[in-house]
């Protein structure tokens, strides 16, 4: 199943997960005012995204005279992906990391922290900018928005449902003779951990979008790999300094965990992130 397909059917699962929850445990007029509520909160993040992002990490645009070959190279990469030239930013943080952002390719930035500029080589760097680029081409953001919609509206609705029944005491009481209520409790549970699975799960599926539509920007899919390999190295030895809650904008997540946890990650295991570049170039 390619990245794509499964990022179509996971969004279509949220969907159905949404509208059983919402007439559940809402009803048709709850389930379309917490889509209402979550989608106004993401749908102004979405379009302030750049600027707030930018701000809160401290981000300083460069320009061809300031920084001419990150420039140079980030302009070539998008002519190649046939796109508007991003704004480019550099973050002083010593992790090294990168992401993008904007609402659209023609409003979008590219940054790069201090510390990946150190690290990697000219190559490896145009890899991980391509691979943010791929990200801008495909409108993640808005993807990654639709995600939190639902997700946020799933969550929405177990807390009405909450509310609800501790207001509602004796008559839910006398309504879960049988046992529903306990299946209620358990739904009012179960249903936003498991919008949260399906909404990393999305995360994950574009990544993987976006490094084989990177290496194919860049080139050379095997620089790619070799620049996730290194940072992946250093961040081992390295504590990140970067909000968790930005965890899904950048290029690796600076969060770790394996089994359970990884369900909850936004980015792939970089083992197979570099096994799928690999496999781009047929080594």
């Amino acid at each position: 199943m390619t990245s794509s397909l499964k990022t179509v059917l996971l969004l279509g699962l949220m969907s159905g997960l949404f509208v059983t929850i919402g007439n559940a445990l809402g009803g048709p007029s709850g389930m379309v005012l917490a889509l209402i509520m979550a989608c106004v909160m993401n749908i102004g993040m979405y379009w302030f995204s750049d600027r707030i992002v930018l701000k809160m990490h401290r981000a300083e645009q460069v320009t061809s005279e300031s920084h001419p070959e990150l420039v140079a190279m980030v302009s070539k990469l998008a002519q190649q992906a046939g796109m508007p030239v991003p704004k480019v930013y550099i973050i002083p943080d010593f992790t090294p990391n990168a992401f993008a952002t904007g609402r659209s390719p023609s409003n979008s930035a590219v940054a790069f922290t201090q510390g990946i500029l150190n690290l990697l080589s000219p190559a490896e760097l145009s890899g991980v900018a391509a691979h943010e680029l791929a990200h801008i081409k495909h409108y993640d953001t808005l993807i990654s928005t639709i995600a939190a919609c639902l997700a946020g509206a799933i969550s929405m609705l177990a807390n009405m449902a909450q509310w609800a029944m501790i207001f509602g005491g004796r008559r839910s009481d006398q309504e879960s003779e049988g046992g529903s209520g306990m299946g209620q409790l358990l739904t009012l549970l179960i249903a936003p951990i498991a919008a949260m699975v399906i909404q990393m799960a999305i995360s994950r599926s574009r990544e993987f979008i976006a490094d084989e539509e990177g290496g194919r920007i860049h080139g050379n899919p095997l620089d790619l790999a070799s620049a996730l390999s290194r940072i992946h190295n250093r961040m081992d030895s390295l504590p990140a300094s970067s909000s968790t809650s930005m965890a899904h904008l950048y290029i690796m997540s600076p969060l770790a965990g394996g089994g359970i946890i990884s369900w909850f990650s936004t980015h792939p295991p970089v083992e197979e992130r570099i096994r799928r570049l690999k496999l781009q170039t047929g080594t």
